[in-house]
């Protein structure tokens, strides 16, 4: 139900822009050809929120150009309400001075009731923005200059700017970093120094995802030549159309001595129940708040994977959905979930075995730092997507942790920035597969 009213907003934010920018440009030079031009900007965003809404109903989505998911992305999730947020902030700023008694110029106003009060500059800027009017052809009809610059920040600077940077995400889309790193664990046994896991999150199988992407993935994960292979969820995107290439890709992986699933958030949206069975019944080791115990050759010591699930599983109805969802069964997190979850799932620990958590979302690992398992490997985050420096931007706005390793007691976490994309733009948060190698230590 949430995203049809996302939907509705953001259609309805797309016709207040297109209405403001449509009165500002009626008075411009060549109105005809501008007007044209907003329109059918507005209109393709529409187009896009229209076809999106019918796929999510029916579970299918049709394959518009990438680039145009791309742009209706940045316009809608920043660019057209950041824009009538500036407009509406000039506005209120606007009604606050006439309130508090001032008396502003009226817009579009050249000339003041005696020249001779005007000074020298604002003669000069009077003179200019007459000359500005008449050069557009319509005589007193013309735009003044200040007039011109609004129209051009309201109708041209946004869908310019959702182009350069949806020009820049295709150029950047698919790219990928494969990196290694230590891992220091206090309380790793002493045989299991140096153990390799090939940790692969939020590969997003969906429209953002470029031809030959999973291949290339799944060679990069290869070549590491890790132990064991963890995968921490969101696989797919959003629909379980996409299992097929999801196995595909399951099936190009050289496990060597073992393979560990677990589910995220995007593989459950059209429904856990859909998912996690057709996961099972294909055979793989998807972990549904189960354990699985591995044995690395010449290890005496076997590693025990914890695999937690997204959340409590409820019907839809429950969750107030509406039509087929409300017969489907989805997964919602909560603290009070995690709180019950996670010492349900620690119990299944096996003696002598070292566990290691793999857990979607980070933030479950405080409930596993309370359970007293010594490391949590998840995703979910993307590095925070968006970020100004390591520390300033979208991760830490959203999450309690967002990239890299975190540590409290002696208790370790490895949050994975993903390989894949829900949203088509990364800024310092670089998509990646790593090699965690597990060291004894203190960090």
């Amino acid at each position: 139900m949430k995203i049809y009213f996302m939907l509705l907003g953001w259609i309805a934010a797309d016709l207040i822009w297109w209405r403001l920018a449509d009165h500002w440009v009626r008075r411009a030079p060549w109105s005809a050809l501008w007007r044209a031009l907003v329109g059918a900007f507005a209109l393709a965003q529409i187009f896009y929120l229209v076809v999106f809404g019918i796929g999510v109903v029916r579970d299918h989505m049709w394959e518009l150009p990438v680039w145009w998911a791309s742009a209706a992305y940045f316009w809608h999730l920043g660019i057209v309400l950041g824009t009538l947020l500036v407009v509406g902030g000039i506005k209120l700023f606007r009604f606050v001075r006439r309130r508090n008694g001032a008396k502003p110029q009226a817009v579009g106003e050249g000339v003041r009731s005696s020249e001779e009060t005007l000074t020298p500059d604002r003669s000069r800027a009077v003179a200019s923005s007459a000359r500005f009017s008449r050069s557009t052809g319509r005589g007193g009809e013309g735009l003044t200059r200040r007039e011109a610059l609004r129209a051009v920040g309201l109708a041209a600077v946004p869908p310019v700017v959702t182009g350069g940077l949806t020009a820049y995400a295709m150029a950047e889309l698919g790219a990928f970093r494969v990196r290694g790193m230590d891992l220091q664990v206090p309380s790793l046994p002493p045989d299991l120094e140096g153990l390799t896991l090939a940790h692969v999150t939020d590969l997003h199988i969906g429209r953002f995802l470029p031809p030959g992407m999973l291949e290339r993935a799944a060679e990069a994960t290869n070549a590491l030549g890790a132990d064991l292979v963890v995968f921490t969820g969101d696989l797919l995107d959003t629909s379980c159309e996409t299992l097929a290439p999801g196995f595909d890709f399951l099936r190009r992986l050289d496990r060597r001595h073992g393979l560990v699933i677990v589910e995220g958030n995007h593989d459950i949206m059209r429904g856990a129940d859909r998912f996690e069975k057709a996961v099972k019944d294909a055979g793989w080791p998807l972990l549904l708040d189960e354990a699985m115990t591995i044995r690395v050759p010449g290890r005496a010591t076997p590693v025990q994977f914890l695999g937690a699930t997204w959340g409590e599983l409820l019907w839809g109805w429950q969750l107030k959905r509406w039509g087929r969802d409300a017969k489907l069964r989805f997964r919602e997190p909560s603290k009070d979930w995690s709180a019950e979850m996670m010492p349900r799932l620690a119990a299944k620990r096996e003696a002598g075995a070292f566990p290691i958590l793999l857990a979607h979302h980070p933030h479950l690992f405080d409930p596993a730092v309370a359970a007293g398992l010594p490391l949590v490997l998840s995703g979910h985050t993307h590095g925070g997507q968006l970020m100004l420096t390591k520390n300033i931007g979208v991760g830490p706005l959203r999450f309690r942790y967002w990239s890299g390793v975190y540590e409290k007691a002696d208790a370790r976490l490895f949050v994975n920035n993903g390989v894949g994309n829900w949203f088509p733009l990364r800024v310092n948060a670089p998509a990646e597969i790593v090699k965690v190698t597990l060291r004894r230590g203190q960090g």
